[in-house]
């Protein structure tokens, strides 16, 4: 068997054959496709300093297999993501699996990290080859999708409502694209604020700096996601207290829009700010994408606050996942 090397700089048609294979080996679920350039972003482009490469096993011309490898330089310097490792489905059962994971590990050694991180659905035929391997489920994460043709919209607005009530003394500011610098400050500290969400166990807190806000608002940029992003800020002395975004990918306008972070700062809970947020941002994305059929979100099944507004707003249960670690 030959594991290719993929050249991330001048990657050509093996990184468009590692996109195939991805959307074959996950046809089967439901929500939004991953378009090639969002796929080139996940597999070829992090954050300043972290290292990626890409391997794949090619069979008569065709790209059966791969994995995209993510090690992270700024924190969690002791593991490396799988992002991820798939197989197509008729390749399936002869090996390339466990061969391609034991070239990650190996990779992962070589590196000097000891912990291999990656997410799966729990249905799919992956979590039984995950688990067989010896991997671990450390988080539980679900996905839940909102309908916009069949939303409840005057329930929404009286959520809203009844939130905006208890926010008084908070302002709401908003943006299309990437955030203006003089928001990049603000966004370290929202950024920094995820950290709190449920996480993986053995996983350091991510650190955000200027120059990482920076680079993740170019990204987005570069590889056509479009975002609408809100912040909320207290009157009285101009503090960022929460933070949300929604983004639809420009390069496959498939009526899918995508629910990205959402944060509330801990020092400003407990005045519905999160619903405020999310709903005022859900109007305002409304009326702006009026061909987006379905929003999509993940959270943790542990974040229960998070979960209550979700469900609140009428996202309904798509599927169940987990986050899978393995010691190397």
């Amino acid at each position: 068997m030959d594991i290719q090397s993929v050249d991330l700089d001048r990657p050509g048609d093996l990184l468009a054959g590692l996109h195939d294979a991805h959307q074959a080996a996950f046809a089967h679920l439901q929500g939004p496709r991953m378009s090639l350039p969002d796929f080139t972003r996940m597999v070829s482009r992090g954050l300043p300093g972290d290292l990626l490469e890409a391997w794949a096993v090619v069979e008569d011309g065709v790209v059966v297999a791969g994995y995209g490898l993510e090690l992270p330089m700024s924190d969690n310097t002791h593991l490396g993501e799988l992002r991820p490792l798939v197989v197509r489905p008729e390749r399936r059962r002869r090996g390339l699996g466990t061969a391609l994971l034991a070239h990650a590990a190996d990779r992962l050694r070589t590196a000097g990290r000891r912990l291999l991180v990656t997410e799966g659905e729990t249905k799919d035929p992956a979590a039984g080859f995950a688990r067989a391997r010896g991997f671990t489920a450390s988080l539980g994460e679900a996905r839940r999708m909102l309908d916009l043709r069949t939303a409840d919209w005057h329930r929404l607005e009286r959520m809203l409502g009844e939130a905006e009530a208890r926010a008084g003394g908070y302002r709401l500011e908003r943006w299309i694209g990437a955030a203006p610098p003089e928001l990049h400050d603000d966004l370290v500290l929202m950024m920094e604020g995820m950290n709190d969400a449920p996480q993986s166990d053995d996983v350091d807190d991510m650190k955000w700096d200027t120059s990482r806000i920076a680079a993740s608002e170019a990204l987005d940029s570069e590889f056509a996601q479009l975002t609408y992003s809100m912040l909320a800020r207290r009157d009285s002395d101009g503090a960022p207290a929460g933070y949300t975004r929604v983004y639809v990918d420009l390069a496959q306008p498939d009526g899918w829009g995508r629910q990205a972070d959402t944060v509330v700062l801990r020092e400003h809970r407990g005045h519905r700010l999160g619903t405020v947020l999310k709903v005022s941002n859900l109007l305002w994305f409304r009326e702006m994408e009026p061909d987006v059929a379905r929003i999509i979100t993940w959270n943790a099944t542990s974040n229960a606050h998070m979960l209550a507004i979700n469900e609140a707003m009428g996202f309904e249960l798509i599927d169940e996942w987990n986050a899978w670690q393995l010691e190397v």
